[in-house]
């Protein structure tokens, strides 16, 4: 878990849990993907099932799942809205979340409830909780 922590990308424009997702609100809209640690953590990701556009979803609901050679692990919603998209290309190609986890996002929900984005960490925070991890 400790060379996961060292090599581990967190950006500074983000919200980020502790199941390891970020979020970017861009207009009105919260983009949604998983960190690099969680990643690296699961290694070469294989496949991906997201919920469609449309579907309503309450913070900490799944929102997918996303399968790798080493794991299977649910993806969980840090905002309560709807999701209007879901990223195509990277249902094809779920290994290019492996190449860059922070371009390659997941899904995109909008009338979020602003008040789920208090329970989100910053990128200060979420390094400190990674290293964390690392000591745990």
């Amino acid at each position: 878990m400790i060379k996961f922590v060292l090599m581990s990308r967190v950006l500074e424009d983000l919200k980020y849990t502790k199941q390891h997702e970020w979020l970017k609100i861009d207009h009105h809209v919260a983009i949604i993907g998983i960190t690099d640690f969680a990643q690296h953590s699961l290694g070469d990701i294989v496949y991906l099932e997201l919920k469609d556009s449309g579907t309503s979803v309450k913070a900490g609901d799944s929102i997918g799942t996303i399968e790798s050679v080493k794991a299977a692990e649910d993806i969980y919603s840090p905002v309560s809205g709807i999701i209007i998209e879901k990223n195509e290309s990277i249902l094809q190609s779920p290994e290019l979340i492996n190449k860059d986890p922070y371009e390659n996002w997941l899904v995109k929900i909008k009338d979020f409830n602003e008040s789920d984005l208090q329970h989100l960490m910053n990128s200060n925070e979420y390094q400190k909780y990674l290293e964390s991890l690392e000591q745990g």
